[in-house]
This record gives structure tokens, sequence and C-alpha cells, in this order.
């Protein structure tokens, strides 16, 4: 197998990447600057939602005002199809470091946005630049830890995305009350800066030995057809009348690029959404469902807060926190259901469930009105987060454990995207519905009553300072229009809830069921879509299981032929390891490598000389055809078991049966090494 070097870095011809050798020092610095980038990028995608009757007041453009979240969400969709290539052809620790920058000029320039347009561009250039942090963030993961740890440390960033999608109202509140809504966009400078120092000096440069096919056509097409949609929708009944040139234009034209982009896909050579991914109904059906559960949690965490402002009177920081049941419940039915999948097997029930719930929960939050105590409104809240955390859990676990391996990265991608894309819709088509109702209800309020001040209707500390008469028709017309947004949902969580209904229960590979413990797949974070990263990921948590078995190492030297011991398997595993990455093994190197004297493993290869395995001249080492072949036997029979361990996978396809054969071949070499360095005895 051919390998080349990048920055002392093996590369594979089948574009695999060895890990660095990195300290736990190491690896804990690299995966702080990982984390921070997938801080910023997830808070800000609902950081302002807390703040967006603030930035109406100052900036107007109430209409606009759904924009400023779905600019954002758009721009990251595109992003996380774009920058996962682009990490592949340029290398990921300059994308993901280019994306800071990107987020950074986006964030300065959201802060001192002077009009509702300038806001809603200036959220596009950052949600750009997120979407290529969160994608990145995933693969250097894959680049820099060992795949014994790969599991854990994918788990802790995915759960950093969930958390902080959830938490960002009560933040962004925080920034508004008691500094400015600017600042919950200054924050992100500061922290970015200091995440480009750290990645710059700690995270090692890594290449795909491969250059990546980018499908452009594909991108532009679903980018442009999504756009049109949602700007149809936002402005219909809004800016221009349903039945206007415009909007029929939109759609009309949206129709005709989307239909493209299905025939451009048809045709790609690497196509970022394949269409036979259609044809597995899992897929088809998870995609939905991720699309309904985005379109439903991110619509109403956009919202609410803005009801909870001008029905409730309280202040920006209070309304994030009166949230907090609706977070509480989705975590606890996300872990809920992640156990009971492991334990049981079975996932079809909890989307069901799941989408049922929600309903429930959207329709109890629409009867919510100023007369609705604090605790009742928590209640609500909190039955419509059980049903979206029944919901999220399965989606991923269902699509891994169906589809082709050589399909695993991009049905796991295409799922996160369809969620993603449900989000920006979700928040378009509240914002429309939003936007009419309340424009058609203050209508009615000024006409009854013509001494209201408009910016009491345009500002929750205004309205707040009216005299109760005056306030209490605002108040019910803000109450009115949020009950009549959620009520419009309803029917989408029971679309949900029919569409699973057809989830089909296929038995769960291992890898699938261990996965389902996992908080963070539970939030569906954007994931690269590198099949072999994938695979590593199973693979690894498989090892990782299996490494509680005291026999576990003296059945793959059993395997490699019986006589051989921990110990000059390991430093056979160095010899090749050095003979791999530069060239030529040298004891001084590798007893550096392992913080050891080289007088102390000396005695290890001397003993390997003494039986023929390898030559010895001063610090150089050199494998003998014995010695080769030992590793040989040794990579074979790692080969061997983790082709048992998978078997559960889907290979009927020869070319599926070739790709992972490749990648196998690779992640054997890896194992060698990575597991006999944890084992003190072996030195």
């Amino acid at each position: 197998m051919k390998l080349e070097t990048v920055a002392g870095t093996a590369v594979s011809d089948a574009g695999v990447r060895a890990p660095a050798a990195l300290n736990r020092r190491q690896m804990n610095i690299v995966f702080t600057a990982i984390t921070l980038g997938m801080l910023l990028a997830a808070l800000d995608q609902t950081i302002v939602a807390t703040a967006l009757p603030t930035i109406v007041a100052d900036l107007g453009g109430k209409g606009h005002v759904a924009w400023v979240v779905t600019a954002y969400l758009l721009a990251e969709t595109v992003a996380t199809v774009l920058t996962g290539k682009f990490g592949d052809m340029f290398g990921r620790k300059f994308i993901f470091q280019l994306s800071a920058v990107i987020f950074v000029v986006g964030s300065a320039v959201c802060g001192v946005a002077q009009d509702m347009i300038m806001l809603i561009a200036a959220r596009a250039v950052q949600g750009f630049g997120a979407g290529g942090l969160m994608v990145t963030a995933m693969a250097l993961i894959a680049d820099v830890i060992p795949l014994r740890d790969r599991g854990r440390y994918q788990g802790a960033l995915g759960a950093v995305f969930g958390v902080t999608t959830v938490i960002g109202p009560t933040l962004g509140g925080l920034f508004t009350d008691h500094l400015t809504w600017r600042w919950a966009f200054y924050i992100n400078v500061p922290i970015a800066i200091v995440m480009i120092a750290i990645t710059a000096v700690a995270i090692p440069t890594v290449r795909a030995a491969v250059r990546p096919v980018i499908d452009y056509a594909g991108i532009a097409l679903v980018a442009l057809g999504s756009s049109g949609l949602i700007l149809g929708l936002s402005w219909g009944g809004n800016e221009y009348a349903w039945d206007s040139p415009v909007i029929i234009g939109l759609f009309v034209g949206s129709v005709v690029l989307l239909a493209a982009f299905v025939f451009v896909e048809l045709r790609a050579p690497e196509p970022m959404l394949p269409m036979h991914l259609f044809a597995n109904p899992v897929f088809t059906i998870c995609s939905v469902l991720s699309f309904i559960v985005g379109f439903a949690l991110l619509g109403a965490m956009t919202f609410l807060p803005t009801y909870l402002q001008f029905v409730n009177g309280v202040s920006a920081t209070a309304s994030g926190l009166r949230t907090l049941p609706l977070i509480a419940g989705l975590f606890l039915t996300s872990i809920m259901s992640g156990v009971l999948i492991s334990r049981t097997g079975r996932y079809r029930i909890f989307p069901i469930a799941g989408c049922a719930v929600m309903a429930v929960g959207l329709y109890l939050m629409s009867t919510m009105s100023a007369a609705t105590s604090t605790w009742v409104e928590s209640i609500y809240m909190f039955v419509f987060g059980l049903g979206v955390g029944l919901s999220m859990q399965t989606l991923t676990i269902a699509v891994q454990n169906t589809v082709h391996y050589a399909d695993l990265g991009t049905a796991t991608s295409g799922v996160t995207f369809f969620r993603t894309l449900g989000s920006a819709f979700g928040t378009a088509v509240f914002g429309t519905l939003y936007s009419n109702q309340l424009t058609s209800e203050l209508a009615a309020v000024f006409a009854q009553t013509p001494r209201i001040p408009v910016e009491a209707t345009e500002s929750p500390v205004a309205l707040k300072a009216l005299p109760d008469a005056l306030a209490a028709p605002i108040i019910e017309a803000y109450a009115n229009t949020i009950g009549h947004v959620f009520r419009w949902v309803v029917p989408v969580a029971i679309l949900g809830f029919v569409v699973a209904l057809f989830l089909k229960e296929v038995p769960l590979r291992d890898a699938a069921r261990e996965a389902a413990t996992d908080m963070g797949d539970g939030f569906s974070a954007p994931m690269s879509d590198d099949r072999v990263d994938q695979l590593e990921l199973a693979i690894g948590e498989t090892v990782r299981r299996s490494r509680a078995d005291p026999l576990f190492l003296d059945r793959i030297l059993t395997d490699a032929g019986g006589d051989i011991t921990p110990a000059p398997a390991w430093a056979l595993s160095q010899i090749h390891l050095y003979n791999t990455v530069r060239g030529q093994a040298r004891l001084s190197d590798i007893a550096h490598r392992h913080h050891m004297p080289p007088d102390v493993l000396r005695p290890t290869f001397e003993d390997l000389q003494r039986t023929g395995h390898v030559r010895l001249a001063g610090d150089d080492i050199h494998l003998t055809p014995a010695g080769q072949a030992q590793i040989d036997r040794l990579q074979t029979a790692w080969r061997h078991w983790l082709d048992e361990h998978i078997d559960d996978w889907t290979l009927a396809d020869p070319t599926d049966r070739a790709l992972l054969d490749r990648a196998l071949d690779n992640i054997a070499t890896r194992l060698v090494d990575e597991e006999s360095r944890r084992h003190p005895v072996l030195i």
C-alpha cells in the first residue's frame, strides 16, 4: 500500500490519515481549541432569540426579523457541505482557521450593524464560517485523536453542540439586559482569536492524499432552490401578496432549481446527496423526520422568548431562563431514549411517540395567554421538549444502522443537512405566520386605541412603561399571534407522526447500539462525510469495549502465529511505523517518542535480532524478511479480528466490500501501534 508523508503524518492511498503522535496534554489542548470553535458556531444559532425584540426596537425591520436566524442557518447548511471537501483539499487545520476568520468578520459586522439588512447579511457571513467550524471540528478529532479515544472526544464535542444550542437564548438575554445585544456578537471576537492562536501552534497539518471531487453545481442548485422557497415563504402575505408575480416566480424558480439539482445529482461523480440513498426507506423517512424536528425546535426557540417578553413582561435574561423547561424535557428524553435503544435494540417507537408528544406540546403552547401562569407555561414547554428529545436521538442511529458502508458518511451528513435545512425553513415559516398575524392584530389595536405609541408595539421595555389599560390590547395581540403560530405548526408535527409510522425497524448493529447512548449523536451535530472517519469511529468503540477482556490482546497474538509475545510485537510495530512515516526506524527516535532511555528498550530489539526479525546497525534498525513476515501476520490478525466484529455491516455490494477492505487494512496498521502503546507491559 502506497503511503505519503504530509508534515510527519502517514497518509495512505485510500486517503486515510494516521493520527499525529500527541500526548494526553497536547490532545487536551487541541480538543480545547476545537471545542471553542464548536461552542461559538452552535451558540450563535440561538443566541439572538432573546435579543430579537430589542434588535427590532433598535434597528426596525420587524417584518425581516426571522431572517436574522434564517440567514445564519441557511449559510451554515451550505458551508457544512462545502468545507468538508475543502478540508480534504487544503487541509482541515487551514479550513478550520479560515472558517474562524470568516466567523470573526461576520460577528464584528453584526455587532456594528446599523440596520436590519446589514445585520442579516453579516449573519449569513457568520453562518458560513460557523458551518465550516462545525464540520472541520468533528473532522479534526479524527485527524489527531487516537482511535481508541475518538468516540469519547467526538461524543463530548457533540454534547457541546447540543448544550450550547439550547442555552444560547439565556446567554443572549444576559448580554442584552446587562450590556447590549451587540455584545452577543462582540464576545465571539476575542474567543475566536484565542482559538486561532491555539490551533496555529497545537494542531498538526494533515491533508488527504486523494484530491476530492466537489459537487459545486449540486451545492449551488440546492442552496439557490432552498433560498428561493424560504424567500417566498417569508415574503408571501408580508412583502407581497401570495398571488403576486414575485412570489409565484420564486416558487416556480425554486421548483425548477431543485429539479435541476436532482438531475445533476443523478449524474455527478461524487454527489453531495446521492439520490440512490432515497431508495433506502429508512434514510428517506429519517430525513423527513429530521427536517420536521429542526423545523419545530428552532422555530419555537426563536419566537418563545418574544412571547415571554411581550406577554409576560419578563426581561431578556428571564425569557431565556423561562425556556429551560423545554431544554430539560429535551435532555431527559434524549438520554432516556438512548439508554433504552442501547438495551433493547429497538428504536421505531421513539420518533412515533416523539412526534405525537411534540404535537400535543405545540397545541398546549398555542393556548397560552397573559392569564396563563408561569407553572402552566413551563409544563407546556416541558411537554414540547419531551417530544423533541424522543424524536432527535433515533434518526442518526437508524440511518447509520441500515446504509451501506460506502454511503455511511454521506447518509449521516445528509440527515444532519435536512435537520439544519428544516431549522431554516421552520424559522422562516414561523416568522411569516408571526409577521402576518401580528400586523393584523396590531392594526385592530390601533383602530380601537389610536393613542397607543408605535414604539410600545416594538419594544418590550416601552410596552412595560405603558399604563395597564393601554398595554393590555398589545399584550393580547402578541399572545394571539404566538398562539396562531403554534396552532399552524401542530399539523407539521402530526405529519411527522404519520411519517414515523412507516419507519422500518432493523436489528441494531453493535456500533449503532453503542452510539445510542452518546448524547452528542442525539443532537445531530454536523459531521464529516468522510466514510473512513465514520467507520473508524465505529471500530474504535468496538475496540474500546473489547479492551475489558484481559485475553483480548492474547487472542490477536495467537492468531498472528502464537509464537510472539507482547514485547516483541510492540517493538516490531514501532519499527514498521517509523519505516512507514520516516523511511527509517531508529532506536533513539522510538525511545524519545515514548519518553524512555534508549538503553531500556535496546534489550528488546537485541532479542529480535537474535530471533532473526531485525538487524541492528548502531542506532538504525532494519527489518529482515522474517520480521516483515511477522508484521504482515500481525496486521492480518488485526484484520481478521476487525472483520469478525463488524460482520453485521451491509456488505453485499462488491464495491462496498472493496472500500471496506482498503479502509480496514489501513486501520489495522494503526491499531497495531495504538493498542500496543497503551500496554505498559509491552515496554
